[in-house]
């Protein structure tokens, strides 16, 4: 009889066996959710229900020579989860929460938990708790992300005066090509602990991810509505008045004067833990939807009833975790052209870093920009960033503003170069004013651009196939780029 270890690696070996009859015929394809810009062909979508299933299926592929691509949720639009041709690991069943450390404000999860389960798990064990602990930050935007993923890109949140994901990361364990368990923290393999946040998948699978929580606190929403020449002083008022939270959401109506110009400011301050929670104003997915269409065929109505909706919510108080989850429409595309027609067409992101102090002069350049180029912003967002200086490749090099960009993309080769161009516009605009911008959305970069951001990112490929000599994790981000810098 096969022992439990032994019916593992037969069954994991006997997925990566060539598939007979039919279905040595199927075919399969993966994309992301956002953009559905990176459809590409997997050799196998493998879905494993355990950590040692996950271990052997990498060993089954490195002793068959295979290349490996790891997913979560897919919400990366740079093609960072594919490759072609790869055993792509769909992590999103490896969702359990392994310890909680109530007395530190630990908690070790597997990879593929996302965020709202999370929270759930460490609330319920906290319910009798008079003082409990809950996440510092997430992405916002989508609560869909699994947690290896969101380490993966070093996310971040709309904290005002928090680094990326990386400081709320205590270690990781991290299987590598020969199936090996690796601890990675501070303190250990700490090469590997800086590469692989931020570090895309390259150098291997995340096993388990122990993350720092900090104590929940109750807040209050302040909500004005503001110009983008006293933002960056706002941010500063808000952050000395010991603020958590904030963001600006900027008007994206091209053909007014107020286009990313003027904007809904809303922030979040701690109030007594004596207070109600009063949050009776919530937008369901209908109402984004509607919001989405305005966006689309009324840009100045959408901001007229988005800022109209926001204030009213003025002064309501949440929990500083549960605020941080959003609503998203995975299929929201689809469901816009079914009511307004038109072509194929998407929304690519693209996340700038600019010094604070350049922060109203670029927008005003990026206002001009766009509209020279006639591109169309569905939404947009301004967030603050502290200097992350632990992560190999590193995007938050200084304390920035962050400029989250929605850009309305037709799915044909003349729309897509358009965004393109509008991309590298911007991120010239960053450049030129020392700034940067996120990878994890686009390659529409140039050489010189990618460089000029990311002057480590040479490095950080030597450093990848130094931890991975065979190149067992691929993705078509990867693949790119390192043709790129080949030449």
């Amino acid at each position: 009889m096969l022992t439990r270890r032994e019916f593992i690696r037969t069954a994991a070996l006997f997925a990566l066996a060539p598939r007979i009859l039919a279905e040595r015929e199927r075919e399969i394809w993966v994309n992301d959710v956002h953009s559905q810009l990176n459809r590409t062909h997997v050799r196998e979508l493998l879905v494993p229900r355990t950590r040692d299933e996950l271990a052997e299926i990498v060993r089954s592929a490195s002793q068959k020579g295979l290349p490996i691509s790891l997913s979560g949720c897919r919400h990366s639009m740079g093609a960072q989860q594919f490759a072609t041709d790869s055993i792509c690991i769909d992590t999103r069943s490896l969702d359990r929460v392994i310890s909680f450390d109530q007395q530190r404000g630990l908690i070790e999860a597997e990879p593929g938990i996302q965020w709202p389960k999370l929270i759930r798990t460490y609330l319920a064990a906290q319910r009798d708790s008079a003082k409990q602990w809950g996440i510092a930050q997430k992405q916002t935007g989508a609560d869909t992300f699994t947690l290896g993923g969101s380490l993966s890109s070093n996310v971040h949140g709309r904290g005002l005066a928090m680094k990326p994901l990386i400081s709320n990361i205590e270690s990781f364990t991290l299987i590598n090509a020969d199936g090996k368990l690796i601890r990675c923290s501070r303190d250990e393999n700490q090469e590997l602990f800086r590469a692989a946040i931020g570090g895309y998948g390259l150098f291997g699978l995340i096993d388990t991810v122990t993350l720092r929580l900090v104590p929940r606190q109750k807040l209050r929403r302040a909500v004005e509505i503001i110009r983008a020449g006293d933002l960056a002083k706002r941010f500063e008022e808000r952050i000395a008045q010991r603020f958590l939270y904030g963001d600006f959401q900027f008007s994206v109506d091209e053909k007014s004067p107020d286009f990313l110009q003027r904007g809904v400011f809303s922030c979040y301050q701690p109030i007594d833990e004596r207070e109600p929670i009063v949050a009776e104003k919530k937008l369901r997915d209908g109402d984004w939807l509607d919001l989405l269409r305005l966006a689309y065929t009324d840009r100045e109505k959408a901001f007229t009833r988005y800022s109209d909706y926001y204030l009213s919510t003025n002064g309501q108080t949440y929990w500083s975790d549960t605020s941080q989850l959003s609503a998203y429409l995975p299929d929201y595309a689809r469901k816009i052209r079914e009511q307004i027609g038109g072509e194929q067409s998407s929304l690519i992101i693209t996340e700038i870093y600019v010094p604070r102090a350049d922060l109203s002069d670029f927008l005003a350049q990026a206002a001009e920009l766009l509209r020279s180029n006639h591109t169309i912003a569905i939404y947009g967002t301004v967030r603050l960033i502290e200097r992350d200086d632990e992560s190999f490749l590193a995007w938050a090099k200084e304390s920035y503003a962050c400029i989250i960009f929605n850009l309305l993309t037709l799915h044909t080769s003349g729309g897509i170069e358009a965004s393109a161009r509008s991309f590298r516009g911007l991120i010239d605009l960053a450049i030129a004013r020392g700034g940067s911008y996120y990878l994890t959305y686009h390659k529409f970069a140039k050489l010189e651009q990618v460089m000029a951001c990311y002057p480590q990112f040479k490095q950080f490929l030597a450093l990848k196939r130094k931890h991975d000599p065979t190149e067992r994790f691929q993705s078509e981000w990867y693949r790119y780029y390192r043709k790129l810098f080949a030449s």
